[in-house]
């Protein structure tokens, strides 16, 4: 027989138990609780305890159809994010959408929401470069320009232009290009005809082909607004507009000065003088400006560039000596009618017309005297 006391000790044992247990489950569901948020927290962090780097970019492409979850576990694998899960519960609860695809340059040391944003801004990493061709420079400049910038190098430059069948194939492309390039004394066939300006490209790896033909493609929209004109001045071929279009682009700074200057060299053929321009005789000699003085050997050496040589009276040189400005080509075009046959230029660049020999050397005379003629650093 069971007595009522007993009975009531039973079930308040009982009762503890449960509160016992009620409130083991309740600190382990905050304990989990706070392990979750602790994990969540976690996974949001940056992989990298590292600074933001420019340097540590990690390439990744989404590509279409991708959905979050196979994004979140692109991510992971290649330890941009700690955790594919933490991302695709965080996408849920802020309701990220529309990951758009394309390559991406991401940097683990961002946090999880910051790299989820720039893919949900469709912040593609781009591998486009820019490179600009400055008015002026030679062909050996740009093969080093074009080195410098690239995966190709100077030598590749060089060979291309020595492949006959790949220029070839740009006289036939191109209507103003014709085979005054092919002529075996032209040091680079395409000399004069890369217009200066920022090109873009899709990234390092572009060929030389599509370094040149692109540059061509804006020479040839330039070059269509003469080509409807009935003839150039002075009856010239588009290769000896770029050749005399190249010789102001060095010899005057101004526009108005190098529509002069035209102006003198056309005086000077016509009379069957030398053009005598230092410039020609600088290119001829495959040397640059800024390395010095020429000498008495260049100056007289007889070479299709050279002006200032024998057998050159009355004669442009054989191809252009720099790849002129758009602006120095409408220079060219439109020239400048002068009494003018020599023309001097100072160190600050300013140009000095006159008529006659005796006048232009009293004024070389006059800028050695004022301290404005140019000296070269030795």
């Amino acid at each position: 027989m069971y007595k009522g006391g007993m009975i009531v000790k039973m079930k308040s044992s009982k009762l503890k138990i449960v509160f016992v247990l009620l409130i083991g489950i309740g600190i382990g569901l905050v304990i989990l609780g706070i392990g979750l948020v602790v994990w969540y927290q976690g996974g949001l962090k940056p992989v990298s305890t590292e600074p933001v780097s420019e340097d540590a970019f990690i390439s990744i492409e989404i590509k279409e159809g991708m959905g979050i979850t196979q994004i979140a576990e692109l991510l992971e694998q290649n330890q941009v994010i700690k955790s594919a899960d933490v991302m695709k519960i965080y996408a849920k609860i802020n309701r990220i959408e529309g990951l758009q695809a394309g390559k991406y340059q991401l940097n683990n040391s961002e946090t999880m929401p910051t790299i989820l944003a720039h893919i949900a801004k469709g912040e593609i990493a781009s591998d486009e470069i820019k490179i600009t061709f400055i008015e002026g420079k030679n062909m050996r400049w740009i093969a080093k320009t074009i080195a410098e910038n690239t995966t190709n190098t100077e030598e590749d430059v060089f060979a291309l232009l020595e492949d006959e069948t790949y220029i070839n194939s740009l006289i036939e492309k191109y209507w103003f290009i014709t085979d005054e390039i092919k002529d075996d004394r032209i040091y680079y066939p395409l000399e004069g005809y890369l217009l200066p300006d920022t090109y873009n490209f899709a990234s390092k790896e572009v060929s030389v082909e599509t370094i040149f033909e692109t540059i061509l493609n804006y020479m040839d929209k330039l070059l269509a607004n003469y080509k409807e004109e009935k003839e150039l001045p002075e009856n010239l071929t588009i290769h000896q507009l770029l050749t005399l279009a190249s010789m102001t682009e060095l010899e005057g700074k101004s526009v108005e000065d190098r529509a002069q200057i035209i102006g003198v060299f056309y005086n000077r053929i016509y009379s069957k003088m030398n053009l005598g321009s230092d410039v020609t005789t600088y290119y001829a000699a495959k040397k640059e400006m800024a390395e010095g003085d020429l000498t008495a050997k260049e100056l007289d050496a007889e070479n299709p560039y050279n002006t200032r040589g024998p057998n050159m009276a009355g004669k442009i040189p054989v191809g252009p000596i720099c790849n002129p400005s758009a602006l120095s080509i409408s220079a060219t075009i439109h020239y400048t009618k002068t009494d003018a046959y020599y023309f001097v230029t100072d160190k600050t660049g300013k140009v000095y017309f006159t008529k006659t020999e005796k006048e232009h050397q009293k004024m070389i005379e006059a800028l050695k005297s004022d301290g404005l003629w140019y000296t070269y650093d030795k």
